[in-house]
């Protein structure tokens, strides 16, 4: 939704104060969501789930009834810091799956982007400033009059209350047990079954295996480490391209936009949506299946290089082509977008173990998070001065906003190949079978180190 906030005294002055409102909502997060994770890690998902719930149906109400510039950016900051728990889901989503399910269950996570693109662009094209669109029903002098974004905050805040209450019947999937005990009677177990014909220091080594890896650093996981850092790199592009598009729909077409109005661009990201939601759930998961996460991973940047380097000239067109063209080219943008996410993702959370990973995934939405404060600002900044420059003799325009794009959708992908980014060990059984199997061997090797003379 692109605010005015009074403030803007020329039409390209918008997308600057704009994509500043956007960077407050993803600082507050970036500040917050590691400590969300460990929450996760000590006391469950769930409970960090219904406070994340909760703050939007309260933070979001406020943000509509704000007018003043800088009380939306505070309103946007203390919102993000308590939204800081969208780690955590991500974390619950790969851990009601077993690993051969990983892709279906995190990109029903991506799938729920999907819903909220369909659901959240259409509220707030169709409900934003009622009395001026319906002056019908809604008078200038109500409260909806005064406060033109108050209605479709209120509509977001219905949703998240019903989310809310469906949160209290989610299980959870963090069981915590007495392991200190357990681990001490399994090296008490180990050493008294070697003492006989192996060293103190071999069952040590043997025990030190069967410490958990909750134990261990997870900034000293570089398949973590790096995974993280390139799933940064391409949520900025994608954060920065989102602020871009609907501020570029809107802007007039002397500035080089399309002359959109909020209703239109809503119409388009819902349409954006409901292709989103039908990949997640029907194709990502066969293709990841396919060709492993890190390749579709590299195919989505790829292709994504020379769909963005159409959208200038995509401006040029009008009426029926330029609506199909743009609602193709941003179906087809976002589909590649949450693939390259989806896949980044699912390697992140096959790096850690279950005790770490609310942690791991706090770490990974605080770090993208802060590339996120700066997509904003910078991308509504770039499209401000790029609207002044209409007449340059080197990439006018929109052209150079969607160069810069182009540019760290690059350095995404060059980052994707070794020896930067290294896949994650993976020793999770792929099906019941093997879990048997390895539960089988486990069992044999103990009885083969307490039958020892």
């Amino acid at each position: 939704m692109v605010r005015d906030f009074h403030i803007a005294d020329r039409e390209e002055d918008i997308s600057y104060y704009a994509g500043y409102v956007g960077s407050s909502f993803m600082l507050g997060r970036a500040l917050t969501s590691i400590l969300w994770g460990m929450i996760a890690d000590r006391y469950g998902r769930k409970p960090v789930v219904i406070i994340g719930t909760i703050t939007v149906v309260i933070f979001n109400a406020l943000f509509g009834l704000s007018t003043d510039f800088w009380m939306a950016i505070f309103l946007r900051f203390l919102m993000g810091s308590l939204c800081g728990i969208i780690g955590t889901m991500r974390a619950y989503a790969s851990e009601i799956c077993r690993k051969e399910y990983h892709a279906l269950g995190i990109s029903a996570v991506s799938t729920s982007w999907g819903i909220g693109l369909v659901i959240g662009p259409a509220i707030g094209g169709y409900l934003a400033q009622p009395a001026e669109k319906y002056p019908g029903v809604f008078s200038k002098d109500s409260l909806f009059g005064r406060f033109p974004y108050l209605l479709p905050c209120l509509m977001i805040s219905l949703f998240a209350l019903v989310a809310t209450v469906v949160s209290f019947w989610l299980p959870e999937t963090l069981h915590k047990h007495n392991k200190t005990n357990k681990d001490q009677s399994d090296l008490h177990d180990v050493a008294e079954g070697t003492t006989n014909g192996l060293n103190l220091s071999e069952s040590m080594k043997h025990s030190e295996r069967r410490i958990p890896n909750s134990q261990k650093s997870l900034l000293k996981n570089w398949p973590l480490v790096s995974a993280i850092f390139v799933y940064c790199v391409f949520q900025l592009h994608d954060i920065a391209y989102l602020e871009i598009f609907s501020l570029w729909a809107v802007s007039p077409r002397n500035l080089g936009g399309l002359s959109f109005t909020t209703a239109d661009v809503g119409q388009v990201l819902a349409i954006t949506g409901v292709g989103l939601l039908l990949f997640q759930l029907f194709a990502y998961p066969l293709v990841e299946r396919i060709v492993g996460p890190v390749m579709i991973s590299r195919v989505g940047a790829v292709l994504s290089i020379p769909l963005l380097a159409s959208y200038p000239y995509i401006a040029m067109l009008s009426g029926f082509c330029l609506s199909i063209a743009l609602n193709c080219a941003s179906m087809l943008k976002n589909v590649l977008s949450v693939s390259i996410t989806t896949g980044l993702l699912i390697m992140q959370n096959r790096a850690v173990a279950q005790e770490q990973r609310g942690a791991a995934n706090g770490i990974s939405m605080s770090s993208m998070s802060f590339f996120k404060t700066i997509g904003p600002a910078t991308g509504g900044s770039l499209l401000s001065w790029a609207q002044r420059r209409q007449d340059a003799d080197i990439l006018p325009g929109d052209q150079l906003v969607f160069f810069v794009l182009n540019v760290i959708e690059l350095l995404g992908l060059l980052l994707t190949f070794r020896p930067f980014l290294q896949e994650p060990e993976d020793n999770i059984p792929k099906s019941k079978k093997d879990s048997a199997d390895q539960s089988e061997n486990g069992i044999q090797e103990t009885l083969s180190l307490t039958e020892l003379p």
